[in-house]
């Protein structure tokens, strides 16, 4: 998978649980959807990797939004190592780790590549409201909302509206 790809994944896990007309939703809530989202992503869809999904996600959201300390998801990287293998005249890294764990031991390390290679540009939305994050992959990063059409637009609405209900109140 490529870098850009793994991003893709990542950001999809932390968007799994969306506000839905003003309720939580969550892709992974129920062992058939967490198994159907694993297979999706690469994952071999077992009851166990669903479950480690969820758990890993939590994590990370609560991590990219300052709520626990990054070194919380050391534990979903216990026992995990990687292996140097020369193919094809070349060398490359196999991730040694149980197939339960594999899906969700590649996102909390596509977190830790993001997070070194361009700090701050993965976080929540702008939006209070939202519970959705973006990869900010622009050149100033400016990006604050998951999307422009939904959560910058409510939120530009919002300030106008107060803006121009200010002063008459």
């Amino acid at each position: 998978m490529t870098d850009r790809a793994a991003e893709d994944v990542l950001l999809e896990l932390l968007n799994t649980t969306p506000v839905v007309r003003g309720s939580v939703s969550d892709a992974l809530g129920t062992p058939a959807e967490g198994r159907a989202w694993a297979r999706g992503h690469g994952g071999t869809g077992s009851d166990e990797e669903a479950a480690h999904l969820v758990a890993v996600r939590d994590a990370l959201q609560d991590v990219v939004r300052g709520r626990r300390d990054p070194a919380c998801l050391g534990g979903f990287l216990h026992g995990v190592s990687r292996l140097p293998v020369i193919e094809d005249g070349g060398l490359r890294w196999v991730l040694q780790v149980p197939d339960a764990h594999r899906l969700a031991v590649e996102l909390v390390l596509t977190w830790a590549h993001v997070e070194e290679a361009r700090p701050g540009r993965l976080k929540p939305c702008g939006n209070p409201e939202c519970r959705r994050f973006l990869l900010d992959r622009s050149k100033p990063n400016s990006a604050r909302w998951c999307s422009m059409a939904e959560c910058g637009n409510r939120m530009k609405a919002r300030r106008h509206y107060q803006r121009a209900k200010g002063p008459q109140a």
